[in-house]
């Protein structure tokens, strides 16, 4: 054995430092996050590709954690995470989980989740509840849509449409959100989703937030005593404007009063816009009217 071979061996049998160890992981770490983080600077496109969590969710933990593990067991790769600026400095909006996928049976899914965070004391349990419906409502929604459009595939192969006109169809399957409205004293986000070949399962469902007080918003909040006078009376009102613009005839004979349970988002300058659903009280062609009320 010469001198190199025999300094080599020697090389070879001095033992790792436990902490050396742990620094090299921990430097390999650091070097693959300025990789991450170039690869994000010049603009990369990351689609399937899984990410890590976002720090800041700890109020919808439990929540959270259900749903990644649905996502880690399946065949969805999902994409970065994304956050809009703190509101206020009350609360802030996270992109919890964004992805996309393409099943066997030729269908486009698309999901963008949204997890609201309460920074200011007094609020309770008010995000993680809302958190864990949201998910609920997202999980679902993308669940039974794609049941739903499986059965539809499954028909039109039955009935003489071949696999090739089935995928021109181009199914799409979305899941996503808006912030409505996002002021020092309102925080107001809409989930949504929907399915391009039917509107007949679309579903919408708004959150409104009073920052100021730490408590969802409701109709009696914004417009006060009477609130249901003044929401009827100005959605008649605007009814017959609408009708004078479009040229289309609304349904005044359907609308029996706004409820509790009327939907409804804030906009930025802090008034209630009433939201009917399609074919409501109107044709389909009017969408989903909306009627802001000023009080």
């Amino acid at each position: 054995m010469n001198r190199m071979e025999d300094a080599k061996k020697k090389y070879d049998e001095v033992p790792i430092p436990e902490e050396l160890s742990e620094r090299i992981q921990w430097e390999v770490q650091k070097a693959d996050s300025r990789r991450r983080k170039a690869a994000e600077d010049s603009g990369r496109k990351r689609k399937r590709h899984l990410y890590g969590w976002q720090k800041g969710l700890a109020a919808a933990a439990a929540a959270m954690a259900v749903f990644v593990t649905a996502l880690n067991t399946s065949t969805v790769f999902a994409q970065s995470m994304g956050e809009l600026p703190v509101i206020g400095a009350i609360a802030k909006v996270l992109t919890f989980r964004s992805y996309e996928m393409e099943t066997e049976d030729d269908l486009h899914i698309s999901v963008d989740i949204p997890s609201i965070e309460m920074i200011a004391e007094g609020t309770g349990n008010l995000a993680e509840s809302v958190n864990e419906e949201i998910l609920k409502m997202c999980e679902q929604y993308a669940d039974e849509a794609v049941e739903r459009a499986k059965e539809y595939r499954q028909a039109f192969l039955d009935t003489g449409g071949t696999e090739e006109e089935w995928a021109a169809h181009n199914i799409q399957i979305k899941v996503w959100y808006e912030v409505k409205a996002h002021t020092d004293r309102y925080l107001s986000v809409a989930v949504m989703g929907s399915e391009n070949w039917t509107s007949a399962y679309s579903e919408t469902r708004y959150y409104n937030f009073d920052l100021e007080k730490g408590r969802q918003v409701t109709l009696e909040d914004l417009l006060g005593s009477g609130w249901a006078d003044i929401a009827d009376a100005s959605i008649l009102s605007q009814i017959s404007e609408k009708e004078a613009e479009s040229g289309m005839d609304y349904w005044e004979e359907d609308f029996t009063g706004v409820t509790e349970d009327t939907k409804f988002y804030i906009n930025e300058a802090g008034n209630p816009v009433i939201v009917f659903g399609e074919y409501e009280i109107a044709p389909g062609a009017a969408g989903q009217p909306e009627f802001e009320i000023t009080g």
